[in-house]
């Protein structure tokens, strides 16, 4: 996924991610610009990594929910950052909110999300360790 639609992980501390995105052109609307599912997927890909960023060990996320607010067209070939961060880490639900910022720092789409750990993931990994 990373890979297809360009993402880079540029840093990651507990409850926080950065990640930068140059979008090409095979993820246009018929407009020209950014489709918004494209733009959904990379602000939750940062939701969820933030959520993922506070285990001892990587745990991939799956989201509840996701909200987002289109401010301004992305562009291909631009480079954007993506900051997701954690507001709120419960037992078993994060809340985490990601900003995808243009190349002077404006905001052109923001989310919020609940997430949780995917436990199917969890169960298999600690059979793969007690094998």
């Amino acid at each position: 996924m990373s890979d297809y639609i360009g993402q880079v992980i540029v840093g990651a501390e507990p409850g926080r991610v950065e990640l930068s995105w140059t979008p090409d052109a095979k993820l246009c609307n018929p407009g020209g610009t950014v489709h918004g599912g494209f733009i959904a997927t990379i602000l939750d890909n940062a939701v969820c990594l933030a959520a993922s960023s506070l285990g001892d060990v990587f745990m991939p996320q799956l989201t509840l929910n996701l909200n987002i607010d289109y401010l301004r067209a992305v562009q291909v070939g631009r480079t954007y950052t993506v900051v997701g961060t954690v507001t709120h880490a419960g037992r078993s639900r994060t809340v985490s909110a990601a900003t995808l910022l243009d190349e002077d720092g404006r905001p052109c789409a923001s989310a919020t999300a609940s997430v949780t750990g995917n436990q199917i993931f969890a169960r298999e990994r600690k059979a793969a360790d007690d094998a």
